[in-house]
Formats: structure tokens, C-alpha cells, sequence
């Protein structure tokens, strides 16, 4: 699938992680931060190491285990 290809919805497909061409970039200031946020409410120490593909996996886990991933 084409990175600019769009659901039914309308919305944009979205890429797994894994398959992002800067996947392996260290995570995004945004993605450290909100993770910080995730990982205080979760009660676990915030990851600092991640790539941008890592990040994006770890924000969804602690969206499920805080609520926020409904």
C-alpha cells in the first residue's frame, strides 16, 4: 500500500512502524514526550533510547494500559 493511499474513511492508510523508511531514527520530540506523559499515568519510567518505529509501538501499548487508546 502507497503511503498516500486513504481508507474508506477518507482518513490516510496507516504504515506499520516497521516498515517506516525513518523507522530507525531516534524517536521525534513529540513521541518523548507524550511517552513521559503515558508512561507517569501507566506508573512505569519512561523510555529514552527508542527509535521512531520503537516509540510508536511503546505509545500504543501505554495508550491501552492507561485508557487512552480507545
Amino acid at each position: 500500500m502507497a503511503s498516500n493511499d486513504v481508507t474508506d474513511s477518507g482518513r490516510p492508510a496507516e504504515k506499520d512502524p516497521d516498515q517506516w523508511v525513518t523507522g530507525d531514527e531516534p524517536m521525534t520530540g513529540p513521541q518523548e514526550s507524550y511517552l513521559g506523559t503515558l508512561a507517569r499515568e501507566a506508573g512505569e519510567e519512561a523510555p529514552h533510547d527508542l527509535t521512531k518505529a520503537e516509540a510508536s509501538a511503546k505509545i500504543e501499548e501505554l495508550q491501552q494500559a492507561t485508557g487512552r487508546g480507545q
